[in-house]
């Protein structure tokens, strides 16, 4: 199973078959250097890092940068899930029939795979970085994976 997604919240993924989407590479660096995910992405050289064109199905759509470049790749490229976690784009990929998937759920799968020891305190540093996620919905798929 491959992956895609934006850029931000993806440190956590080693060992996964993976790809991070860009638009350009403005939207990497367009949080600072001291950014976790720009710092985690300047040492991680497991990521496979695709440049993508946007497409004018999905501009249409107004999405951010990094959510554009996840849907217009996997708009055309069948056997990927796009990890989306902004409701419209949400909504855009369904409408374009793309896979998906949110990035609670890869945590998930990185915890149960062994390749992080507790998911909760992950999800706290997204939660921290600016990730929207209810804490009833975070606690619920938690106790999935037995946390």
């Amino acid at each position: 199973m491959a992956f895609i997604k934006n850029h931000s919240e993806c440190y956590f993924l080693q060992n996964i078959d993976f790809k991070v989407l860009f638009q350009s590479n403005k939207s990497i660096n367009q949080r600072g250097a001291s950014d976790v995910t720009v710092r985690a992405l300047q040492q991680a050289n497991w990521l496979q890092v695709v440049e993508v064109k946007p497409q004018s199905l999905v501009q249409a759509w107004d999405l951010g940068l990094g959510e554009t470049a996840v849907l217009s790749y996997a708009l055309h490229k069948p056997g990927f899930k796009a990890v989306i976690d902004d409701g419209l784009a949400r909504k855009c990929a369904q409408t374009f029939e793309i896979p998906l998937l949110g990035t609670l759920v890869l945590v998930l799968i990185a915890k149960k795979r062994g390749l992080i020891l507790e998911a909760r305190p992950v999800m706290r540093e997204l939660k921290q970085q600016g990730m929207y996620l209810k804490e009833t919905t975070l606690n619920q798929a938690l106790a999935l994976v037995g946390e």
